[in-house]
């Protein structure tokens, strides 16, 4: 089994993703158990002196002006992560909740939080287990970090709680540890704090999101240049020296991933046939242009992410000279904000998509396809509904990028009086996500029952479409004919695009793309 080291010096994003969807096993460093006893030295001498200590030996939020006596200290760690697991709603998705718990373990190996090395031990074992704790969709304004769900997690290592186990099935925590041989942690001063105050949740979730939308972006790209094809449309648009004179990176690997589709392609360029076209339409000549700029903000979003993987996310912190200090470095902000970004610029990215899609089925449009595609309209109604079932889902992709992160609900008895919303704002970016790839697989399977159509007139497509084309039918989403129960067809190119098979057919023939 692939192992993955937290260290003190942060984890990639192939880290988390390792062990979020790969199972992969944790392991802590030699330097991150010496760096953990460290900063415990520094917090249990802190702890013995009589001088205050927000989160040693003090209340939290609002209630951080009491002093809190040495024997209920303790009892004051476990309390804040019972009381603040206090979430609702649907569980979270398995994956989110272990790149959240990695994550946390990440910072905790960083030497700035003062845990024990016996507790980050029981962090790695708990998730080398498959024990995987269970956390609610609501609870997290994004500050103090991500609260309520890594207070579920944080629950669990104290063996209180519920949590899946690896057989999926849902169980008393104490009863999972106790099976596994975990010995469930006791916490001391300043640990139930620092298990619980980070923006775990919300990197986790941009990190998926990022690694998701790598292969959506190719798919859209692949998608639009099928759809040209279909439409007869021209690829000089997609010559590299027009998008050298608008230097966007984004916007040239989109237009090389077109063009690499498109290559030896016998439908392109009949734009000047029998109904001349000067130009084709905006959402199939500017595709580069929306999907490039959607790269960019991707391009972005990693490097927020970057830095946060490389990031100790505590209040307070351990520094290395000994101080222990306040800070505001739980703010989800940073994150916030690309999260919110990246749902704007899906939710354009599906809309051009859309358009491609319509223009296909409207016979007014499509350059001598029949209306919606149909075997023999009239009779057969072809993919009128499907996109349908397309727009509506783009109106809720309109919908999901109103940015969360532009709102905040003060808490904490206005002691947290701005909060980031980013733990909302990867929620609805997730579901814009998994929306995407319906809306793609939608276009998907239009454009390849286009393009044999064409194939009927006598029209020879790219080399790289007929492999699309052959894998997508292979794949159970069937070709042109007459009516038939559409759902299943439709569900077929979701999972085609969504397991990245998409792009791996088009790569048979185009080697790598962009």
């Amino acid at each position: 089994m692939h192992t993955v080291v937290a260290g003190t010096a942060g984890i990639t994003a192939s880290d988390v993703l390792a062990v979020a969807r790969g199972g992969a096993r944790v392991e802590l460093s030699g330097e991150a158990v010496a760096a953990l006893a460290a900063a415990r030295e520094i917090v249990a001498a802190l702890a013995a002196k009589p001088d205050p200590v927000y989160g040693v030996s003090t209340g939290f939020g609002a209630l951080a002006t009491r002093h809190i006596s040495p024997e209920l200290r303790a009892r004051l760690q476990r309390n804040i992560v019972r009381s603040h697991a206090a979430g609702m709603g649907p569980r979270v998705e398995r994956e989110v909740v272990r790149a959240l718990m990695f994550l946390r373990l990440k910072t905790v190996c960083s030497g700035h939080t003062g845990v024990r090395p016996e507790v980050a031990r029981t962090m790695a074992d708990v998730l080398n287990a498959g024990i995987t704790p269970v956390v609610h969709e609501y609870g997290s304004l994004g500050c103090s970090g991500d609260l309520a769900p890594l207070s579920h997690c944080a629950l669990t290592l104290m063996g209180e709680g519920d949590a899946e186990g690896p057989d999926g099935t849902v169980r008393p925590a104490a009863e999972l540890l106790a099976e596994h041989g975990i010995t469930p942690v006791e916490l001391r001063e300043k640990e139930g704090l620092a298990l619980l105050n980070g923006t775990d949740g919300m990197l986790g979730m941009l990190v998926l999101a990022l690694a998701d939308l790598d292969t959506l972006y190719k798919s859209a790209d692949i998608t639009a240049a099928l759809t040209l094809e279909a439409l007869l449309g021209t690829d000089k648009v997609l010559a590299p020296e027009l998008h050298a004179i608008r230097p966007h990176p984004g916007q040239a690997a989109a237009a090389a991933n077109m063009a690499a589709v498109l290559a030896g392609s016998g439908l392109t360029g009949h734009h000047q046939d029998d109904a001349p076209r000067v130009q084709d339409a905006y959402s199939v000549r500017c595709a580069p242009q929306v999907a490039g700029a959607g790269r960019d903000t991707l391009a972005h979003a990693r490097l927020v992410a970057e830095r946060e993987l490389a990031a100790a996310v505590d209040n307070p912190v351990v520094l290395p000279d000994g101080r222990v200090e306040s800070n505001g470095n739980f703010h989800g902000a940073p994150v916030g904000y690309v999260l919110d970004f990246l749902a704007i610029a899906v939710a354009d990215l599906a809309s051009i998509a859309e358009r491609r899609t319509d223009r296909l089925l409207d016979k007014n449009r499509s350059h001598g396809l029949p209306p919606f595609l149909a075997d023999d309209p009239g009779v057969d109604s072809g993919l009128m509904i499907a996109q349908y079932t397309q727009a509506a889902l783009v109106g809720e992709l309109k919908r999901l990028a109103v940015p969360a992160s532009a709102d905040s609900i003060p808490s904490s008895a206005m002691q947290e009086d701005h909060v980031s919303m980013g733990w909302s704002a990867a929620r609805k970016l997730r579901t814009a996500v998994d929306s995407l790839s319906r809306v793609i697989a939608v276009e998907l399977y239009a454009a390849t029952r286009a393009i044999q159509l064409r194939e009927g007139e006598g029209l020879t497509p790219a080399p790289a479409s007929r492999a699309v084309v052959d894998a997508v039918r292979e794949a159970g989403a069937q070709g042109p004919g007459p009516d038939r129960f559409l759902a299943p067809d439709l569900a077929a190119a979701d999972a085609f695009v969504r397991a990245g098979r998409l792009v791996a057919a088009a790569e048979t023939v185009t080697g790598p793309l962009r």
